[in-house]
């Protein structure tokens, strides 16, 4: 894991210098929208609507529009916020655990110490446990003040973000007004027998994502079938290769050494030669690159036709036409798909 905010919890004289990490992650298959007609992929481009140029994300602000004006509001502007500045978990308050309504709950983080000693978070740990509160905090992240609760889980503190009050609306039901209709005492009985039946132990590990394992197993039985596509040919080369400059990692070592020993005998024409010497075989080595690229691309499978698409056993099924590019990337190879007509 990688740690994405680095800061201290702090209740009353004590600081706890931690690092925070994202406690969840998503398991759902990567799906790409494709042309049904040709297949090819549907990018989605940030283009201005003034000059018509697409526009890459370090030269995009965030405005506010009150409906008459506009705000522009720039990357400085944001940073400039004392909120934003702020690297410390406050705790306001020690609560009942009970008293934190699970509808509050969004995103949690693990809490790491990040100091040589864990003292002060291990004790902070074990008061939490013994006494079964959870602290009430305060914290800034990704440009946004939140309130947050700080519990144990496990062996380390979590940060369980949560909803401000005015963000939970309030359930009103017509069909719900007007009294509660009335239960019999045997309509109770049968009712908690039917909870006792189903008692038990939650474990979350006994579920599964049945709708993404009918997903994946769908995938792998269409490149099976020879039902996969050319992954470049399908969704094209990805803008963030074009122009890539691709550098040997000893040729980039040694012209280090070569231009330190050059500096060091104070050598001007030795440093030119060595430079212009490595920036040919740098060159080169791009050269290299795009060529041993453009044969593994045409080396791939090509796609099969869309007769040959619609015909193949569970194509169809769950109403999917959109091809998996992590799995068609890495079992292209495996998949011997029908040339097209």
């Amino acid at each position: 894991m990688r740690a994405i905010w680095k800061g201290s919890i702090s209740f009353g004289l004590v600081n706890v210098p931690v690092k925070l990490y994202s406690a969840t992650e998503e398991h759902d298959l990567a799906l790409h929208q494709v042309h049904d007609a040709d297949h090819g992929r549907i990018r989605y481009e940030r283009k201005c609507e003034v000059c018509g140029k697409k526009v890459p994300y370090d030269h995009i602000d965030k405005a506010y529009d009150d409906g008459e004006q506009t705000v522009v509001l720039t990357e400085d502007d944001l940073k400039s916020l004392p909120a934003e500045r702020s690297r410390e978990i406050e705790v306001v308050e020690f609560v009942p655990t009970e008293q934190v309504d699970p509808i509050l709950f969004e995103k949690s983080y693990y809490l790491e110490p990040d100091s040589k000693s864990a003292k002060a978070y291990v004790l902070l740990r074990r008061v939490l446990e013994e006494t079964d509160r959870t602290a009430i905090v305060q914290l800034s992240l990704r440009q946004r003040t939140r309130l947050g609760a700080m519990r144990v889980q496990g062996d380390v503190l979590m940060v369980q973000t949560l909803r401000w009050a005015d963000e939970v609306r309030e359930a009103t039901f017509e069909s719900l007004e007007g009294g509660a209709p009335r239960i019999t005492e045997r309509e109770l009985d049968l009712a908690r027998a039917v909870v006792e039946d189903l008692e038990s132990d939650f474990d979350p590990s006994s579920f599964e994502d049945e709708y993404q394992v009918q997903m994946r197993t769908l995938v792998e039985a269409k490149l099976e079938q020879g039902d996969a596509l050319d992954t470049a040919a399908t969704f094209g080369e990805s803008e963030d290769d074009e122009g890539a400059e691709v550098i040997d990692l000893m040729e980039a070592l040694q012209r280090s050494v070569d231009q330190r020993r050059s500096g060091a005998s104070g050598s001007k024409g030795s440093t030119s030669s060595s430079s212009s010497k490595a920036s040919a075989s740098a060159s080169a080595t791009k050269s290299s690159g795009s060529t041993s690229k453009a044969a593994g691309a045409k080396s791939t499978s090509k796609p099969s036709s869309r007769s040959s698409t619609s015909k193949a056993s569970g194509s169809k099924a769950s109403g999917s036409k959109a091809s998996s590019k992590s799995p068609s990337s890495t079992s292209t190879a495996k998949a011997k798909p029908k040339k097209a007509s």
